[in-house]
């Protein structure tokens, strides 16, 4: 495959992309992570997610710790070509490092916002003292 098509994607200036993690089957949104050409290139070659993490400074494949891998069934960009989804089956039933299901249990309720989704997994049995 040639790298060109890295070419047509529109980068940000720290040459990042966000990526959107979405469930296969069900639709639902899992969680954001960025992604660069590398981590993009060896998302395609492993048929697995790999990110580029801001806070480590780098690469991240999805799990690599937990366990809880992602599969990716199909990419998408969208029409500006700024942002990617990644279509994935979401291995273990936990995306997110707090043990839930998806990055995204906090609902703005009556005024704050509400946890709104369970621990499913305590992360210190995941990820011992490292999360």
């Amino acid at each position: 495959m040639s790298p060109d098509w890295l070419d047509t994607i529109h980068w940000n200036p720290d040459g990042l992309i966000p990526a959107i993690a979405q469930e296969t089957g069900t639709g639902k949104v899992l969680m954001l992570a960025w992604m660069n050409r590398e981590s993009l290139q060896r998302t395609l070659e492993t048929g697995e997610a790999v990110y580029w993490s801001r806070s480590r400074q780098r690469l991240w494949h999805k799990g690599e710790s937990s366990g809880n891998t992602q599969r990716v069934v199909q990419m998408r960009l969208d029409c500006d070509r700024d942002t990617l989804l990644l279509e994935v089956e979401q291995r273990g039933g936990i995306a997110c490092h707090t043990g839930r299901h998806n990055c995204f249990y906090h609902r703005y309720q009556d005024g704050d916002w509400q946890v709104v989704e369970p621990v499913l997994k305590d992360p210190d049995q995941m990820y011992g003292d490292k999360t």
